[in-house]
């Protein structure tokens, strides 16, 4: 289908049905929003400042993620390396099964492509990992294998590999090592961030799950802006690339307990160490504070900005992003804790 033009980013388009003017303008300036299939619609999220986290001294932005139609950042390795595969002829429709490893959201974004191509898909992922991301895969028409906890995602990829061994037409993407998940992010998620930042962007703190987004928006945006400083965010209960030994952690979705292939650790400043309880707050705070429900590692990110703000200079222009949503983590102990009693009933009529 065709894409939106002139800027504006097809995330925003949901709302406008809401907002006639926006429709308006969106009319006169010629944007179609018409799409082929779901596919189309993965990228072009927007960036939203921080207003109220953080105070007044410095520019903060995330990027919106979860505006993705899987709600989060990996719908685009998930297309970018099923595609990637069709065209090297690994991956052939009619014949091929695909198996992954994941601590969720490539699940989920994997799902979503094959439920689009017609794929079949097995995920296996640590049992640690929330019941909704369980239950989403497997809406999308998913096979999951749940791996002991204490295994982390070391037994989810030996387990996957095992499966591939057994299944002579299966093709594993493996995100950790697959160089279609940077090269995604450099043609696009750098290139959103250079679209709108063109004035440059001092500071990049991000988390690294498989190191994809973290290394291909370093490499672009550093020869852009060689003052660029990126750090990346950890769990302080894994700090692998702190020189650490890896360890049991409640973050979701980063700290693999190992360091990727796809994480090119040469275009880091630092790293940035994060408690469970750090990441929790900034969750919390988010919704309540910014309007913005996102998940546990979006909040790692943001108690790592957090913490190197002190150290950042007045005025600077930081970036980070909300990876996915926090309706993925609900179920959660100990992170929003709503229940029935802070909900109330109408008396009966």
């Amino acid at each position: 289908g065709d894409r939106p033009k002139d800027g504006v980013c097809c995330s925003q388009t949901s709302s406008l049905r809401q907002y006639p003017r926006k429709l308006a303008f969106y009319k006169k300036a010629g944007i179609i929003m018409k799409y082929d299939n779901i596919l189309d619609t993965i990228g072009n999220t927007p960036h939203v400042k921080v207003n109220r986290l953080f105070g007044n001294r410095h520019k903060i932005w995330i990027k919106l993620e979860r505006a993705n139609p899987g709600a989060s950042i990996k719908d685009r390795i998930a297309l970018a390396m099923i595609e990637d595969a069709e065209k090297r002829g690994v991956l052939k429709p009619g014949v091929s099964e695909i198996i992954e490893p994941t601590s969720g959201n490539t699940g989920i974004g994997l799902a979503l492509v094959c439920a689009v191509k017609k794929y079949p898909l097995t995920l296996v992922m640590p049992e640690s990992m929330s019941i909704e991301r369980r239950r989403i895969m497997v809406a999308y028409g998913a096979k999951l294998e749940l791996t002991p906890r204490e295994k982390g995602m070391p037994g989810a990829i030996a387990r996957a590999k095992e499966l591939h061994a057994l299944k002579p037409n299966s093709f594993v993407p493996q995100q950790f090592d697959n160089p279609a998940n940077v090269q995604i992010h450099m043609d696009t998620t750098a290139q959103e961030l250079l679209k709108d930042f063109p004035e440059g962007i001092d500071y990049l703190i991000t988390g690294v799950g498989t190191g994809g987004h973290i290394s291909g928006c370093a490499k672009v945006l550093k020869a852009k802006f060689p003052h660029l400083k990126v750090y990346a965010v950890e769990p302080a209960a894994s700090p692998v690339l702190s020189g650490g030994k890896p360890g049991p952690h409640p973050i979701q979705g980063i700290g693999a307990g190992f360091i990727p292939q796809n994480c090119h650790t040469e275009v880091l400043d630092g790293v940035i160490q994060v408690t469970k309880e750090e990441a929790y707050e900034y969750v919390v705070r988010a919704a309540k504070e910014e309007g913005v429900f996102m998940g546990v590692s979006s909040g790692a990110s943001l108690a790592a900005v957090a913490k190197k703000l002190a150290d950042i200079p007045q005025g600077a222009t930081v970036v980070t992003f909300c990876y996915d949503t926090g309706e993925r983590y609900l179920s959660v102990d100990g992170l929003f804790n709503v229940t029935d009693s802070d909900i109330n009933t109408a008396p009966k009529l």
